[in-house]
This record gives structure tokens, C-alpha cells and sequence, in this order.
């Protein structure tokens, strides 16, 4: 029973430390709007309150506009919560990965290419379309994986170079070989209507996605807290050594974690490719692999906490949008914000590492006070 009410205690303290964090972002946010903006209380309440839809009331009834605004917002934390979890499986073993920017422009191009160039019935389709772009960050994430567990490479530097090659290599195929010349740019052909993601929401452009990613979430739960590799997995973030020494295959664990959230990034590539875009671009969506670290350190690695971090981050994200077009402010504040929330996770973590050395060198301080005293008395 105590361990139940810690464990609640424990869990209320994150959600207070995670909206604790965001507030005082948010407010040294608009400290600098006042300095930059005309009208900052106004471009700050857009920023607020702009991914609801706006509530129309009449004799008609109930009206709602503006649901496009929710749908994207709801767009960004599908994806973002699929990228969140798979940087949180890779920081849970020590391991900064860094890979899932180029995992998702594969997922991408392997889920578009399927549905472009495979003719068959929907329900076939598009479920190989997932299974060939979680396949392909499965495959990509094997290896920055393989070459930390066994050749000792720095992940972040492999991972970041396979970043490029990835782009690069989904720039080739999008140019050479699925390019509609009749597009006007360069694009993929358009992916056909009955290939795409369901949409389950009027009006907006979400999509089914979005109960997979509910699904995923709960899977990696289950994942890392009640399953033999999450128990190897955790044991390894600990202690490596220990975990060594304990009997656990440290080098697959690491090879398989690196494997592992690729495939979830894979799949937010599909999501890109088969519910947000109707084709391919050379682009797509530049800098969101990163964004998933953000959550995941919002999260500090915690899976149960992941979907209400990508839920804040995706509201400031598209409220950042809808400011820069209906104000004087540019979206670059809420870059500010970002940046203002990744610095205080990281000097909340910082506190523990600064008491053991506190701890540490007060203990040295101690026993060289009482050596000194022993010599004098002597």
C-alpha cells in the first residue's frame, strides 16, 4: 500500500515538475514579447488559446470554427509522440540517440512507394505500408546500434551522419525514381484516396494514426516496465557494469534498443506519408526528429509521461504558428520558449549529480579537518 502511495506521489510530482517547467517558459516568454511586440498580451492570448476552435453560439445551435487548428495541433502530438518514444527507449539504456530524424524520411519513403507502386485492396495495403516503414527504422536503427555495442563508435556522431544519408538517400529515390514530372516540383505522384490513413476527425486532416499511436504508447509501457528486455533494458541504463556482470547480453541490448525506436520513428514517417501530405516533397518535415528529444527530456525518459509532454509541445508548436500569422511577434519566440524548457529540465537533472558531488567533496573536506586536527593534537 505504501509503495502504491509513492508511486502516485511520485507521479503527481512529475506532472507538477513538467507544467511547472512550462509555465515559467511560457512566462519568460512574454516578458520578451512585451520588448518585441505592439500588442503583447494579444499575440501571447492567440499564442494560448489559438489551437481551440473557435465556439459560435445562435439560434442554430452550437457552431464550431477553426477545428482545422485542433486537428493540426492533434497531427503534432501524434507525431511527436511517436518520435518522444523513440528517443525515450534509447536514453532509458544510456544511449543518445540521435537517429530519428533520418528514420522518419525512410519510414516516409518506404510507406509511399508501397501504396504509389503495390495494387491491392486498401486493407492490405496500407497495413504493409506501416509494417515496411517500421521495418526500414528497424533496419537503420540496427546500425548505429551494431556499430556502438560492437565496434564502440559514439552514437550521437554515428547516429547524426546516418541523419544525412538518410535525407540524402530519400531526396535520390524522391528524384530519380518517384518524381511526377507533371507536378510542377519535385513530388512524388499523388497518393491515392483510398491508400491513405482513415480520417476520424471532420473537418481536419487527422487520421487513424492517431489510435495506433495510443496502442504504441501503450506498448512500450509494457515495454520497458513488464517484459524481460525493458528489465534488461533498465538494469543496463543503471548500471552497465552491473548489468554485465549480472548475466545480461549488454551488446544486443544495446543493438536491439537502437533497432527498437526506430521503429516508431519509422512509423511517424508513414504518418507524414499516408495522413499529413498527399505526396512526397523534398522537405517533408525538416527538424521534427529533434523535437521528439525535447519531449522525451520533458519526459526525462519516462513513457507514461510522453503523451502529455508531446500534448504541451505540439500546443506551443501550433499556437506558435498562428501567432506569427496573426500578429506583429515571429515564431522564432517560441523557439525561445523551446530552448527555455530544454534549459530547465537539464538544470532540474543537474541537481542530483551537483549533491553527490557536494556530498562527495564535503566528506573530503571533513576527513582532511579531523586528519588535520589528529596531527596537531598529536
Amino acid at each position: 500500500m505504501s509503495s502504491l502511495t509513492s508511486n502516485k506521489g511520485n507521479m503527481f510530482g512529475e506532472l507538477l515538475r513538467i507544467v511547472s517547467v512550462v509555465t515559467a517558459a511560457i512566462a519568460i516568454g512574454f516578458i520578451i514579447t512585451l520588448f518585441v511586440s505592439e500588442d503583447a498580451v494579444g499575440a501571447f492570448k492567440i499564442l494560448l488559446t489559438g489551437p481551440f476552435p473557435m465556439i459560435d453560439i445562435s439560434d442554430a445551435g452550437i457552431k464550431l470554427r477553426g477545428l482545422s487548428r485542433t486537428g493540426s495541433w492533434l497531427i503534432d502530438f501524434t507525431t511527436l509522440v511517436l518520435l518522444g518514444l523513440s528517443v525515450c527507449l534509447a536514453f532509458r539504456a544510456r544511449q543518445f540517440s540521435m537517429a530519428a530524424e533520418g528514420q522518419l524520411f525512410l519510414g516516409a519513403i518506404a510507406s509511399a512507394a508501397v501504396v504509389i507502386y503495390i495494387d491491392g485492396p486498401s486493407f492490405l495495403v496500407v497495413p504493409l505500408a506501416l509494417f515496411s516503414a517500421a521495418t526500414i527504422g528497424f533496419i537503420w536503427g540496427l546500425i548505429p546500434g551494431y556499430l556502438k555495442a560492437y565496434l564502440g563508435a559514439n552514437e550521437i556522431v554515428s547516429t547524426l551522419m546516418l541523419n544525412i544519408i538518410a535525407v540524402q538517400l530519400y531526396r535520390y529515390i524522391l528524384v530519380y525514381y518517384m518524381n511526377d514530372p507533371t507536378a510542377g516540383f519535385i513530388a512524388s505522384e499523388t497518393i491515392p484516396v483510398d491508400m491513405r490513413l482513415d480520417r476520424i476527425l471532420s473537418g481536419t486532416k487527422l487520421t487513424s494514426m492517431f489510435y495506433i499511436m495510443l496502442a504504441v504508447s501503450a506498448f512500450v509501457v509494457l515495454l520497458i516496465y513488464r517484459s524481460k528486455f525493458g528489465y534488461q533494458l533498465n538494469i543496463l541504463g543503471i548500471n552497465e557494469k552491473f548489468a554485465r556482470y549480472g548475466g545480461i547480453a549488454t551488446k544486443r541490448i544495446v543493438m536491439l534498443t537502437f533497432a527498437v525506436s526506430g521503429v516508431f520513428a519509422g512509423l511517424a514517417g508513414a504518418h507524414m506519408a499516408l495522413g499529413v501530405t498527399s505526396r512526397l516533397n523534398l522537405y517533408l518535415a525538416p527538424g521534427i526528429g529533434f523535437e521528439g528529444i525535447v519531449v522525451a527530456l520533458l519526459a526525462r525518459n519516462d513513457p507514461r509521461l510522453i503523451p502529455l509532454c508531446a500534448l504541451l509541445y505540439s500546443y506551443l508548436r501550433v499556437g506558435s504558428q498562428i501567432m506569427e500569422r496573426s500578429t506583429d511577434v515571429p515564431r522564432e519566440l517560441v523557439l525561445i520558449i523551446q530552448a527555455l524548457i530544454i534549459l530547465f529540465v537539464m538544470v532540474d537533472q543537474l541537481k542530483p549529480f551537483l549533491n553527490r558531488m557536494k556530498a562527495k567533496f564535503g566528506k573530503k573536506a571533513s576527513d582532511s579537518s579531523k586528519l588535520n586536527n589528529s596531527n596537531g593534537v598529536a
